[in-house]
């Protein structure tokens, strides 16, 4: 197959809404997405991701709002009009067909002929390391190699535009990781446009150049998943991305304080935005002796009592009850276990967080 770097499409939706009655499914939405771009739609259930990956396909109209591909305008196109290829969450594959046969389906429906269909389904095999595999039956694959099977499908086209609804989602834990990183490679090689929705945020962060947020059909917030992570714009976004504990705090004369004790932090709080909380990665907290480490100008220093500690393999999470009465999760990794491995559930700890992880978020949103 040859590349669509150099031919694949922006995508610009403007104000977009759509109504089911009096229920607004998509609340005017506008988001640019640049050619070639992996952008990930991510939310939970019921947040209006799949409605606007819909949209964007051609199977459902919006209310309001406009759509583009490039220049081109495609609210009024149906979904063949609009070239684009897609990826169902059930893969939607013709079990009387062969694997060949379903691949080339898309092709004779835009009446190319057989010796190039064959062409290209060989190309687009080898592509998703399935070569050999046309005269398969698909009852014959396994749940990943359907997987690979319905994105050869959508791409044989060479589409600009590649959308994709929770293609993983059918997979078991260990196989959908692989196709993560499987997907983001074939992406890579390509160089087509694709928007995928999820509601599983290590998939989002693993695959994606940027992140588009969804809570109840508004466009929550957008950002490279360093960024997301890093720096989320609410609460409901630190606490959808990753693991994270909220501690309250309070606004002082010099600053933000937890009870009585003035937060080092890594940046300023805008003061406008809403009721501040302190998030604290469990990864980002360190456990020591009570004392060990002293209050300075780049420390954060919480005394409390270790509620409990799990074993979970790769790392120990510890429930830690602070001293004012708000309780954290503290993840240590088990490189670490040497200094961990005495600890036990009713001992006294200090949790160390250094001013460069302290991130104030708004408690609204």
């Amino acid at each position: 197959m040859t590349s669509a770097a150099s031919t694949a499409l922006p995508v610009y939706i403007s104000s977009l809404t759509k109504d089911y009655g009096a229920f607004r499914a998509v609340d005017d939405v506008s988001l640019d997405i640049a050619a070639g771009e992996f952008l990930t739609l991510l939310g939970p259930s019921g947040s209006g991701k799949t409605t606007l990956l819909m949209m964007l396909a051609g199977f459902a109209r919006p209310s309001a709002g406009s759509v583009r591909l490039g220049e081109q305008e495609v609210i009024h196109l149906p979904p063949h009009k609009r070239n684009i290829g897609m990826v169902f969450q059930n893969y939607a594959l013709f079990p009387h067909m062969t694997v060949g046969e379903n691949i080339a389906y898309p092709l004779k429906l835009r009446s190319i002929g057989k010796a190039e269909r064959e062409a290209r389904v060989h190309r687009v095999l080898d592509l998703v390391q399935l070569a050999g595999y046309q005269d398969r039956r698909i009852t014959e694959l396994s749940g990943g190699q359907r997987q690979r099977i319905a994105l050869a499908r959508a791409i044989v086209f060479e589409p600009r535009i590649l959308l994709m609804d929770e293609p993983l989602s059918a997979l078991d834990k260990q196989l959908r990781e692989a196709m993560q990183i499987e997907i983001r490679r074939l992406h890579d090689r390509l160089g087509t446009t694709t928007i995928s929705v999820t509601h599983d945020q290590r998939e989002a962060l693993t695959m994606s150049d940027r992140i588009a947020v969804f809570s109840r059909g508004k466009l929550a917030q957008v950002a490279t998943p360093p960024e997301l992570y890093e720096r989320p714009a609410s609460r409901f976004i630190a606490d959808f991305i990753g693991e994270s504990s909220f501690i309250p705090v309070k606004k002082t004369s010099s600053g933000l304080a937890y009870g009585d004790q003035p937060l080092r932090l890594a940046e300023a709080f805008d003061a406008a935005s809403g009721d501040p909380v302190l998030m604290l990665r469990p990864e980002r907290l360190d456990i020591v002796a009570p004392g060990e480490v002293a209050r300075d100008n780049c420390t954060n220093v919480f005394c409390g009592l270790a509620k409990s500690v799990v074993f979970q393999g790769e790392s120990l999470l510890v429930e830690v009850g602070l001293d004012q009465g708000d309780v954290v999760l503290v993840r240590q990794s088990n490189r670490t276990r040497e200094a961990t491995k005495r600890l036990a559930a009713g001992d006294r700890v200090d949790l160390v967080l250094h001013q460069a992880d302290a991130r104030i978020v708004s408690a609204e949103g």
